[in-house]
């Protein structure tokens, strides 16, 4: 069981939470749930419903399609925020590496603190341009190669 610094420390270093308050950060973190995934686990597959947002706190989890890998992710990254936003099944599947612990949000515990802190809205807008961005330029990569 994570202590409430700990719990803060971990949510502070999350991408979309950054610019935001220690005062909210606390609130936010506390309102969090910790559940554990043993290695092999399926978090969630491609498809599901999903209405959370995860926090690696301990261990390492695969986002993926099938058996392609698209990330590897472990303590302090964050997956699940687009299913918080757009009502449309997961788009990849997580499954744990290893033993793996995650702090959860849950879309209604979200909403309630966008609320609250508008600008923690703004922050999960520029985490996921940046990573449309980034496979945008992986795909243009892709495509500049093939053509050669």
């Amino acid at each position: 069981m994570l202590t409430s610094i700990d719990r803060l420390l971990l949510v502070r270093g999350v991408p979309i939470f950054k610019e935001l308050r220690d005062d909210f950060l606390v609130r936010l973190a506390s309102i969090m749930n910790e559940v554990s995934y043993p290695s092999g686990k399926m978090i969630f597959a491609q498809g599901q419903e999903g209405r959370s947002l995860y926090i690696v706190v301990a261990g390492r989890v695969r986002v993926h399609l099938g058996d392609k890998d698209l990330a590897i992710l472990d303590k302090g990254s964050c997956f699940g925020e687009m299913s918080l936003f757009d009502a449309e099944p997961r788009s990849a599947s997580v499954t744990a590496i290893s033993n793996c612990d995650c702090l959860v949000l849950t879309q209604q515990q979200l909403y309630e603190a966008i609320d609250e802190t508008p600008d923690i809205a703004v922050n999960i807008i520029r985490l996921l341009s940046r990573r449309i961005r980034s496979q945008n330029l992986q795909l243009n990569e892709l495509q500049a190669s093939k053509q050669s």
